[in-house]
């Protein structure tokens, strides 16, 4: 992938660029909260909120709080999602937490030595039997002295900790453990749940006990990140409580309210915060860890002061200049769709770059802006996303894009303060500029109340787009989401000579023969010079062929010339090739005069002038009338 279009990780921020430390301090003061012991704290948030950049958050502020602290903070991070199937949820967290105690114990002095005995006694009371090939890369044997000793330690028949006697008996040495000398450095152990709710019932439940297990004992706390509506399911398929859900009364929110005390709930970003994580992320690439630390505290100060990102100083014309502009531009649309979900807001960001990547070596040069206005409608706006390709399918996308842009943003002939400040469409790089066309030019105007609210809000944002630049976007989006696009206006009989007529090889089009046009039926030639006509219009890039085609079906089909006249005069003064205006020399005059007279009246540019001088010229010697 070219550095030009990054692709951000799913792994949790080291940096954070979403005003979450507040919340990750506030558990933190849980736990060093000498009142709150043991104690279990809720993190609740929807999938992709981001609960695990808030956890690496709230484990980098408990070390550094324990750095100046009465004692160490252990702190243990924990998935249930990744256990291993061979060994419990149980077994497994019960695994981790004495494992990293055991790697606490310092058995070069005696307390230390008497310690891990105490330790060890502990170990047997669970049952490791069914997981002893699986035990030996658990990290609680990996601080054992030696493989025998770790088969020393299993019990094949302990007292369950399933039973209550048993659970009784491994809290109350549990706790005497972590009073024990050895351990007395230690004020604290912290234990970071994440992932819970990606788990099956069976998993969250017994996850949840092994929790409910350690909470008795003193200096223990937990931080369980997850969706409290999702672990609240979990637990009510396991145990098949009645479905209450929403009611206070819920069984299954009852039983995880007893074992966690609060739940902090994820605030979703807010308007502001869309905007500058969008452009955050855009200009990661473009700065220096330094540099970039700086955005990040100015985008904190303007939250605090409810400001907007106007306050950031960038040269104008920057590259960074231009993620303001592009975050600025997405976040109406992102931020309503999205409900400020980061990880949703991230995915749309990779899929924009690997679009820009694959458009790019397939030769269609877009801005960022003109793909990120077109990936909104392709992965957001799904129906008006099909809507545009039944335009393209049917040669209708210029037309029907110009007529979107008059009911979204008014008359195109409008000045500017009366265009909603959205700038006059562009020529796309290679055309060149027009002068208004004639009045008959001009395509049937739209019907106001043709298109949806969707689409004329998607119109709204800026860039205006060129149809003859985007179709082979258009086109490479339809075959990522497999769907055909098929002018399914063409009748199935004329496909393939429509295809034949429009391909660039000479080989394709010489097949369609002279006696083959003329014997077509009237309806069928008119239908396919309607056709020709909507694709020269509509992909002014292909009208070398195109435009040949339409003079063929004109010279055998003189009904049609009428037709072919008004579709060669549909294409835009900015988009004829001198090429085109060449054909029409050895021509009829009178035919095809007005379609010289239209494309002169349409432009000034000086070659294509000339171009049509030379034309009239000939018209008006030897081999004119």
């Amino acid at each position: 992938m070219s550095t030009d279009y990054p692709l951000w990780s799913d792994e949790p921020a080291t940096r954070d660029l979403l005003a979450f430390r507040a919340v990750a301090e506030t558990a933190a003061d849980s736990i060093f909260d000498e009142h709150l012991d043991p104690v279990a704290i809720g993190l609740s948030g929807a999938w992709g909120s981001g609960k695990t950049s808030v956890l690496e958050l709230i484990k980098a502020e408990i070390i550094e709080r324990s750095a100046t602290a009465d004692g160490k903070v252990l702190v243990i991070p924990t998935q249930p999602w990744r256990y291993d199937p061979a060994v419990g949820p149980k077994e497994s967290l019960i695994a981790e937490v004495l494992g990293a105690l055991g790697r606490e114990f310092k058995t070069e002095d005696p307390v230390g030595k008497a310690g891990l005995e105490a330790f060890k006694k502990l170990v047997r009371k669970v049952n490791w039997s069914k997981a002893v090939k699986m035990a030996a890369r658990t990290a609680l044997t990996m601080q054992l002295p030696d493989i025998d000793d770790m088969f020393g330690l299993v019990s094949d028949d302990p007292e369950s900790l399933d039973a209550e006697k048993g659970m009784a008996a491994f809290r109350d040495e549990f706790e005497a453990l972590l009073a024990d000398p050895a351990l007395q450095h230690l004020s604290r152990v912290v234990v970071l749940v994440d992932d819970l709710d990606r788990c099956l019932p069976d998993t969250v439940v017994e996850t949840l006990e092994a929790i409910r297990l350690f909470l008795s004992a003193k200096g223990m706390s937990f931080i369980i990140a997850a969706d409290e509506d999702r672990v609240a399911e979990a637990i009510q398929q396991k145990f098949k409580t009645p479905d209450a859900k929403g009611e206070d009364e819920d069984p299954s929110k009852l039983y995880l309210h007893k074992i966690v005390q609060t739940t902090i709930p994820l605030p979703a970003l807010s308007r502001f915060d869309t905007e500058a994580y969008l452009f955050l992320l855009l200009a990661k690439a473009e700065l220096e860890d330094d540099a970039y630390a700086e955005f990040v505290a100015k985008c904190d100060e303007l939250r605090l002061d409810g400001g907007s990102l106007d306050g950031i100083e960038v040269t104008a014309g920057s590259s960074l200049a231009g993620h303001l502009v592009t975050a600025a531009r997405l976040t109406p649309i992102l931020y309503e769709k999205f409900h400020g979900n980061p990880r949703r807001i991230k995915r749309f960001l990779n899929d924009l770059n690997v679009r820009r990547a694959i458009a790019n070596r397939r030769g269609f040069e877009l801005k960022a802006d003109e793909v990120a206005k077109l990936m909104v409608l392709e992965r957001i706006l799904t129906e008006d996303f099909l809507t545009v390709l039944d335009w393209l399918a049917s040669s209708q996308l210029r037309d029907k894009l110009e007529a979107l842009e008059r009911a979204a943003n008014g008359p195109a002939e409008a000045p500017p303060e009366e265009t909603s400040g959205v700038p006059a469409v562009a020529p796309a790089k290679g055309r060149r500029a027009a002068k208004s066309a004639p009045h008959e030019q001009e395509p049937t105007p739209e019907r106001v109340d043709a298109f949806s609210d969707t689409l004329r809000r998607w119109a709204k944002l800026p860039p205006a787009l060129d149809a003859s630049a985007i179709s082979g976007y258009l086109y490479l989006a339809a075959s990522f989401a497999k769907i055909e696009v098929t002018d399914t206006g063409l009748p199935e009989r004329l496909r393939d000579l429509a295809a034949a007529l429009t391909s660039s090889l000479k080989l394709d089009r010489a097949g369609v023969t002279e006696h083959s046009l003329n014997a077509l039926p009237e309806p069928d030639a008119q239908t396919l010079v309607g056709y020709l006509g909507r694709r020269t219009r509509d992909q002014p890039s292909i009208q070398r062929f195109t435009a040949e085609s339409l003079l063929r079906i004109a010279a055998q089909q003189p009904s049609t010339v009428p037709s072919v006249v008004a579709a060669l005069k549909g294409l835009p003064a900015g988009d004829v090739e001198m090429a085109t205006i060449i054909k029409l020399r050895p021509l009829d005059p009178a035919t095809y005069r007005p379609v010289l007279e239209a494309w002169k009246a349409g432009t000034n540019d000086a070659q294509l002038l000339n171009s049509i001088g030379v034309v009239e010229t000939t018209w008006s010697g030897g081999n004119g009338n």
